[in-house]
């Protein structure tokens, strides 16, 4: 018998073939931390601190949250980027440092695509479009032809220079075919402000900050800005539907990603815990209170979703010329 006729023989009968031993599956073996590229207190670390504690408690060991603020998110997007990839340091990722600063500003010092192993998405925040309660239309279609007949007479606020907001009322202004005004504001209190005191005409808001306003009868809620409805508020109509304007989608995000070069080990098991986290009621209801809504999926589809938002902002800021502040 030939000696390849031999091995063919031993690999395929079961009595000669050992099987491989189970592999554990990934944990850490010391304290882990979520890096947040924005100071205390904002979205982005509330919803870093609600996973932090729970993903904790499933991992067996501490999670803690690092805030390393400033220069737009870039200072702690670039800190994340440079760890070393064995699972225990993550970045809760947002919409700014990672979609949207890689085509505002001329250069970011980190890939946000091959920089990161994207693990999955947190949360999506709706943005509600919201005009002043006593001024003119009461749709958004009504808003739109109300903007065509008065073009150059409409004014829009921001909470800053390509910051969402401005940026879904750029894509907003693009697909309507309408001219509106850019005022810009620090901040989404002195926006939400200036709106209910009527100096502005329409502001793209998150429903956390402009929701309570819109609830006390301060502000008029003409739409929201993702594809779907949000179960908060049943009765509000998407923008895409109401404009109508099909395929106008915009809001931030938060998504939790690894150093590149993290093991698909590591990947895989914090995809499957954190997934775990998504769904629990618990963890949906604080979500809701902060007028957000959950996320999910695979690491792959996280990947797709960032490439998809990073074309979506780059040709918005290619198109109004949009610089920082």
């Amino acid at each position: 018998m030939h000696r390849r006729t031999l091995l063919f023989t031993a690999l395929a009968t079961p009595a000669l073939v050992t099987p491989a031993p189970a592999q554990a599956p990934w944990a850490p073996d010391r304290p882990m931390r979520i890096i947040v590229a924005f100071p205390p207190g904002g979205s982005t670390d509330v919803v870093s601190r609600l996973i932090a504690e729970q993903l904790g408690t499933a991992l067996g060991q501490p999670v803690l949250v690092e805030n390393r603020g400033g220069a737009s998110g870039m200072i702690g997007t670039e800190f994340a980027a440079r760890a070393a990839p064995d699972g225990l340091t993550l970045l809760m990722s947002a919409a700014g440092p990672h979609a949207i600063n890689p085509s505002l500003f001329p250069s970011v010092p980190y890939d946000p695509v091959r920089g990161f192993a994207s693990i999955i998405l947190v949360a999506i925040y709706p943005l509600l479009m919201v005009t002043p309660t006593n001024r003119g239309p009461n749709t958004v279609a009504e808003f739109i032809a109300h903007a065509k007949a008065n073009p150059g007479r409409i004014n829009y606020c921001s909470i800053g220079s390509g910051q969402p907001s401005h940026l879904a009322a750029e894509l907003f202004k693009a697909r309507a075919g309408i001219e509106m005004t850019h005022v810009p504001y620090r901040g989404s209190g002195p926006a939400v402000t200036a709106t209910v005191a009527g100096e502005c005409d329409v502001l793209f808001d998150s429903a956390l900050s402009s929701g309570p306003q819109v609830r006390g009868g301060r502000l008029k809620a003409l739409g929201v800005s993702t594809a779907g409805r949000l179960a908060s508020w049943p009765e509000l109509p998407t923008v895409a539907e109401a404009g109508p304007l099909p395929g106008y989608d915009a809001y931030t995000w938060n998504s939790l990603v690894a150093p590149a070069g993290t093991s698909p080990a590591a990947i895989a098991r914090l995809n499957a815990e954190v997934g775990r986290i998504l769904a629990s009621p618990r963890f949906r209801a604080a979500l809701e209170a902060q007028g957000a809504v959950p996320g999910g999926g695979t690491p792959e589809e996280m990947a797709r979703f960032l490439e998809s938002e990073i074309a979506k902002w780059a040709a918005v800021i290619r198109a109004g010329n949009i610089r920082p502040d």
